[in-house]
């Protein structure tokens, strides 16, 4: 079983990724990101990269994709909290979505299709 992040260690890991746009999620130990790309296929290149990663970790995201935004949702249900693998996804998706727009958890979730 994948064990929860301790709370030195959840502080340490959470303070970075906050500054790339992650948020922790009320009522529930996870942490959640939205991303808004230029296109969908922008938008689909992004979830097909970090699903490689993903599958690589054997550590799946819950995640949702309307035209060019995804919003990603991480935790892991071994432990039903944060996990080390939950970090290891965040930087590797922060990676590889760069050029993406992160919305902030008050932005309107709204895709260049007008809906």
């Amino acid at each position: 079983m994948t064990p929860r992040l301790p709370p030195e260690a959840r502080a340490e890991a959470l303070a970075p990724l906050s500054a790339t746009g992650w948020t922790e999620v009320p009522g529930q130990d996870a942490i959640r990101k939205a991303l808004k790309f230029r296109s969908f296929s922008e938008a689909w290149g992004f979830m097909s990269r970090a699903a490689l990663v993903a599958e690589k970790l054997n550590h799946h995201p819950d995640w949702r994709n309307v035209y060019n935004l995804v919003v990603v949702t991480l935790t892991t249900h071994d432990c039903d909290g944060l996990s080390e693998l939950d970090v290891k996804l965040a930087r590797s998706m922060d990676r590889l979505a760069e050029g993406a727009t992160v919305l902030g958890p008050d932005d309107p979730l709204v895709c260049a299709c007008g809906g």
